[in-house]
């Protein structure tokens, strides 16, 4: 897959999994969060609670696993640690936080085919 097909495929995610949250009750406060250390996808809050997710797209029927299996341990460790730089740029100390995962599965046709929501995945 190009480049190109790839990161419209991962844009395609991002905005399923952001009207999933909207549509779920979650204010998106920031999309695509970039420091130094890496990026965060999407920065929600619900209730009182900040929330960093990891989106991860796949094409149905991939050679690679589902979506949500690709976030692994290292990718965790990234997410956490963009997450305390964020917090530090914010001046947040110690918000009721969590990391999800939202794994969108795109149908061949390039329609959205699923879309699940793992609440503190990491």
């Amino acid at each position: 897959m190009s480049e190109d097909r790839r990161r419209q495929t991962g844009l395609a995610g991002e905005t399923a999994a952001c009207q999933y949250l909207e549509n779920g009750g979650y204010t998106v406060i920031e999309r695509n969060w970039r420091c130094r250390s890496g990026e965060i996808d999407i920065i929600a809050t619900i209730d009182d609670t900040l929330v960093f997710v990891e989106v991860r797209t796949r094409r149905a029927g991939g050679r690679f696993g589902t979506a949500a299996e690709s976030v692994d341990r290292r990718k965790q460790l990234q997410v956490a640690l963009v997450a305390q730089v964020y917090l530090r740029m914010r001046h947040l100390t110690y918000p009721p936080m969590r990391f999800d995962v939202i794994a969108v599965t795109m149908n061949r046709d390039d329609s959205i085919g699923e879309i699940k929501h793992v609440k503190a995945a990491f």
